[in-house]
């Protein structure tokens, strides 16, 4: 199911490495661009500010101004350029500020970089990863909270890739950026810097406490379209993926609940076969994500799950997911699929 790298337990005398998912991304970026002269990172305050959220802190520095540079405020002009790059050869890795933002750039992404490998008939392709912090639970509002990611896995030709620990972060992320597709990498910015259980006035748990924090040093790759199997349990599958994953697992771990919990790391390509294994397994299916509940990925998921599982199904599929609304402000937690709303979906799914 996974083909993860493991690390080498720690030698007596010696203490594992653990990083947050900040610096397991500024780690592959600054692995890419010293592997691959190709490779350019470009967006809005990545070069001399090191990013919002300082993802690419050090790289200019490091590989000069021509490698890592900053970009105007124009969302549609970094994708374009960056279409165009990959065109003539380069691996260019543009940063989208927040995901709210990236709409300006979808003609770019839809109509051009997804399209290229198909209308020259594989004389170009578009080899391109598009960084993007996503989700809520910051209390950034309607504007920095939002969760896109089921528009662009409608796309032929795009892959989206959603990472939940600072391990996955940095093998997925070079995965990405080795991969002649274009790639939507979407950063749940929420655990940027640890899990989080759900429960936002609890204190938050850094990453260099949690098990998935240990990141080997230098390169590994993670290949895009396998599942991670979190937990292992006979009584219900729960699909999720990014910030979701800690959710979903603190919430079955509460409840005693034994549970087959996948993070699916990447969305497209889908590991379907992770999937049925387990809901064939479990007979009961409950798949959670932050995004609003019409035509988000769940129902997709749901789609699938029915169509492949159908006489290993003892219940109906279960979805939590936000709410077919803007993402509020002040309401944050009531849209939020938090603990209580996934809680009262375990207990419905195992009583039917």
């Amino acid at each position: 199911m996974s083909t993860d790298v493991k690390t080498a337990p720690a030698s007596e005398g010696e203490t594992e490495r653990r990083i947050n998912m900040i610096e397991a991304i500024n780690e592959a970026l600054d692995i890419m661009l010293e592997r691959d002269p190709d490779v350019i990172v470009m967006g809005e305050d990545v070069g001399y500010f090191g990013g919002v959220f300082r993802c690419t802190a050090g790289l200019q520095d490091k590989h000069g101004k021509t490698r890592v540079f900053d970009t105007p405020i124009s969302e549609c002009g970094i994708i374009g350029v960056a279409v165009g790059m990959g065109a003539y050869g380069l691996r260019p890795v543009p940063e989208i500020q927040f995901a709210d933002y990236i709409y300006p750039g979808l003609d770019q992404l839809i109509s051009e970089a997804a399209r290229l490998r198909y209308r020259s008939a594989c004389d170009y392709i578009s080899p391109m990863t598009v960084r993007t912090p996503f989700g809520g639970g910051i209390f950034g509002g309607q504007t920095h909270s939002q969760s896109p990611e089921a528009i662009f896995t409608h796309v032929s030709g795009l892959k989206t890739v959603i990472p939940s620990t600072p391990h996955d972060a940095k093998g997925l992320l070079i995965s990405c950026i080795e991969d002649n597709d274009p790639v939507i990498f979407f950063e749940p910015k929420r655990i940027y810097n640890g899990p989080f259980s759900g429960y936002y006035d609890k204190p938050v748990e850094p990453w260099k406490k949690h098990k998935d924090s240990v990141v080997p040093e230098g390169y590994y790759k993670i290949q895009l379209g396998k599942a991670r199997q979190v937990t292992e349990g006979e009584e219900l599958t729960i699909l999720a993926y990014g910030t979701m994953v800690h959710v979903a697992e603190a919430v079955a771990r509460e409840k005693g609940v034994e549970a087959d919990i996948l993070d699916l790391r990447t969305l497209v390509p889908l590991d379907i076969e992770a999937i049925e294994e387990s809901v064939k397994k479990t007979g009961k299916c409950l798949i959670v994500h932050e995004a609003t509940r019409t035509s988000g990925f769940g129902a997709e998921l749901s789609a699938l799950v029915t169509e492949r599982c159908f006489y290993h199904l003892e219940a109906p599929v279960e979805r939590v997911t936000g709410f077919d609304t803007p993402y509020p402000h002040s309401l944050e937690w009531a849209y939020f699929p938090g603990p209580v709303r996934i809680g009262e979906a375990i207990d419905k799914i195992l009583s039917e």
